[in-house]
């Protein structure tokens, strides 16, 4: 592509409004010009990468046996209404009327239309099993839009839903596509991580998302030292230590803490370590009633954790305080599991202390050297806290780091939840019809563009991986208005990397050489050959990758250029 004949609209300056990189260079940059709220216009040297990263992810999944379709982004209220979602879906759905008064959705995902399709025209397990994707615009109302592309309301999504006779062959699916999300994430020349995930609302028994792993992502991975074991934090496992409670070696205690009711306070008066101070929280049951959850005083309730449970109510509903003191007769910060008027589910890591503080459900008071089975009743256990850094890998091999992920990708083992809510069946070998499983594989395709920006970046500008590059080569004539021979180079020299099949660009604009690498540098080209007339005269073109501290002379022909594109 000739740059006269390519606009590119590149700044200096760092818009004021962009928080996070990928959104200052995607602007400076020209990639995106922003429409209103979180919404986005791709222009055409944007539009290059979107649709290089399209490809790779039609090209795997194509390989994965998948089938592409294409479903409107506008979906009737009836299929909603049939799955039980319309009422569940917040107001990041966007609902409306036509003119007929029938109500519409513009659709934030597709499993209810893909549902309906397939009961339409698939009727026998012999046509099973199937996986139909599509790569197209889905649109949620975000409270608040922020980051560029990277959480937008209008964004390019693959989609994919797999359908199946059993469990075990929607497993093998999953599988199938966890495979092909490596080798799309691999592709794209990536750092990440597939993490096992919580599955939100979507739902479906087993999940793992797909992080490209940057310092500005918003979510939390655990991921193992030594091991194999990740997950974002919210999904982590914690286990019980398998190492016996100490014995008790104190007496209880009654301590007055006037004034002190957070676990930080009440260590720091006691002078004992956070993890020797049992804290409770008091939640709604299910059923109704309350309940009371014990955690170390270090430790975090993990909420996704914690509402899953049989006897919590869900979603988590924290009891009011007017509610505790009814039942305890204290305030919040003074609870604690002796003499508890409630059941008491205590977290593994909170019954394994002995000789532990704890409120003394009386205000201003607090006691010491409490233990369980001696003072109170030995607790039920559940894996109910937020993992820590430090910790033991789940698995037993390693132990947890922190580390921030962008979420690109996440897949679902969805099981029944749809099917069996909007009837779909398929007649089994006997003739009987039968629920089919279904799976859920999820790609934002805007929102790598952006994620890899974050994780591929200088102070100069974007650094793309080549297989997604808008060009993979920038061709810079130095004076080519004055000098025959550098003209003659450069255009030849293009037309040969054309004719090799590579995605080059000629920068005929006759711009100052300072200007040309700049922009070079800022659209983030990996491959740049500076042509001018002092290094033709030793027969040589200069040449830089884009993550080279300096350039090098190369041999000033086509098969030098191509030799060094191939290392």
């Amino acid at each position: 592509m000739r740059l006269t004949q390519f606009p590119l609209s590149t700044s200096k300056e760092t818009p004021a409004d962009a928080q996070v990189v990928s959104h200052q260079l995607m602007l400076r940059a020209g990639y995106i010009r922003q429409l209103g709220s979180g919404l986005y216009s791709w222009l055409p040297i944007g539009l290059r990468t979107l649709t290089k990263i399209a490809t790779i992810v039609r090209e795997e999944m194509n390989r994965a046996g998948a089938l592409e379709m294409l479903m409107p982004s506008v979906q009737p209220a009836e299929l909603w209404q049939e799955s039980g979602r319309w009422d569940q879906m917040g107001p990041e759905m966007l609902r409306f009327k036509d003119r007929h008064q029938n109500d519409f959705c513009l659709g934030p995902t597709h499993e209810e239309v893909v549902c309906h399709h397939f009961r339409q025209d698939f009727r026998s397990y012999r046509q099973l099993p199937v996986n139909l994707y599509q790569i197209q615009a889905k649109f949620r109302d975000e409270r608040r839009p922020r980051f560029g592309v990277m959480r937008s309301r209008e964004f390019l999504m693959k989609d994919a839903y797999s359908f199946h006779m059993t469990a075990e062959d929607l497993h093998r699916e999953y599988l199938n596509m966890r495979e092909a999300y490596i080798r799309i994430f691999t592709r794209l020349g990536a750092e990440f991580r597939p993490v096992k995930a919580d599955s939100g609302n979507i739902g479906g028994a087993l999940s793992e998302e797909f992080h490209i792993l940057a310092g500005s992502g918003e979510d939390l991975l655990a991921v193992a030292q030594g091991g194999s074991y990740a997950a974002n934090v919210e999904a982590a496992e914690t286990r019980p230590s398998g190492t016996p409670r100490a014995a008790a070696s104190k007496r209880v205690e009654k301590v007055s803490t006037p004034g002190q009711k957070t676990c930080e306070q009440v260590a720091k008066f006691m002078d004992v370590p956070l993890s020797g101070k049992v804290k409770l929280l008091v939640v709604k049951a299910a059923g109704g009633g309350l309940i009371g959850i014990a955690l170390r005083g270090d430790h975090q309730l993990n909420e996704i954790k914690a509402a899953k449970h049989p006897k919590v109510a869900s979603p988590l509903t924290m009891a009011a305080p007017e509610e505790v003191r009814k039942v305890f007769g204290c305030e919040v910060g003074y609870l604690g599991p002796v003499g508890c008027p409630v059941p008491l589910i205590a977290d593994f890591a909170a019954a394994e202390v002995a000789d532990f503080v704890c409120g003394a459900n009386e205000d201003d008071h607090h006691l010491r050297g409490v233990n369980w089975g001696r003072d109170c009743a030995e607790p039920e256990t559940a894996d109910l806290r937020m993992i820590a850094e430090g910790d033991p890998s789940p698995d037993g091999v390693g132990t947890i780091k922190f580390y921030r992920g962008i979420e690109g990708g996440h897949i679902f083992q969805l099981g029944t939840k749809y099917t069996q809510a909007m009837g779909v069946t398929v007649l089994d070998a006997e003739g009987k019809a039968v629920t089919p499983e279904m799976g859920c594989y999820g790609i934002g395709v805007t929102r790598l563009v952006a994620a890899v920006i974050e994780q591929n970046h200088d102070a100069s500008g974007i650094i793309w991986p080549d297989a997604i590059a808008p060009f993979r080569v920038i061709i810079c004539p130095i004076g080519s208005d004055k000098s025959a021979a550098v003209k003659e180079a450069a255009e030849g020299l293009y037309r040969d990397l054309l004719a090799a099949g590579i995605d080059v660009a000629l920068d005929d604009r006759g711009n100052r050489p300072g200007s040309m690498f700049a922009d070079a540098e800022l659209i983030g080209i990996p491959h740049r050959i500076v042509i001018g007339d002092k290094s033709l005269a030793n027969a040589q073109f200069e040449y830089k990758h884009r993550r080279a501290e300096k350039a090098e002379m190369i041999a000033a022909s086509s098969a030098a250029v191509l030799e060094r594109l191939a290392a």
